[in-house]
């Protein structure tokens, strides 16, 4: 029985990490994706090749404070937009030419119990959670991990300039 190649389409159904070489080390994300961009343009076969965060880090960005007009505004307009997805599909649905309207009404109540839901649950949680966040997952390095068979062809393509355009 042979063992699937770890870049193989089969070793894809259960996450594994990428084995194989490590064609460079980056410090940010770009840096390692403009060089994967550089070897697409080579022709190089990219499928055979991995990028791999490590030093995982969650970052919360506050992004300001909130307040019940904060709270209300994005709740209503949260509701809105389903109010009118709703809305939508009962007029596609509706044999009445007139049935426009339910769209109307349908983002009005959408947009009036979004309000409502946003307002209760910061006011349940105004003591834990009093700002906006952004969440993001960022690694302190980034590597690539290469097919061994094609680790001395990707350097030799990265050791040549750069056409400049």
């Amino acid at each position: 029985m042979t063992t699937p190649s770890p870049f193989s389409r089969r070793s894809q159904v259960f996450p594994t990490l990428p084995r194989g070489d490590v064609l460079g080390t980056y410090e940010t994300y770009p840096e390692a994706q403009a060089v994967v961009d550089r070897l697409a343009k080579a022709e190089f076969p990219i499928k055979q090749v991995s990028i791999v965060g490590s030093g995982l880090k969650t970052v919360e960005r506050v992004t300001g404070k909130l307040t019940n007009a904060k709270a209300a505004g994005a709740g209503a307009a949260s509701g809105a937009w389903l109010g009118l997805f709703f809305g939508l599909i009962l007029f596609l649905f509706s044999a009445e030419p007139s049935s426009f309207v339910f769209v109307g009404a349908a983002v009005l109540i959408g947009g009036g119990f979004g309000m409502i839901f946003s307002l209760v649950s910061y006011a349940l949680n105004r003591r834990r959670h009093d700002f906006t966040s952004i969440n993001q997952v960022l690694a302190s390095q980034y590597e690539i991990i290469i097919d061994p068979s094609l680790t001395i062809r990707a350097q030799e393509l990265l050791a040549r300039p750069q056409p400049t355009e």
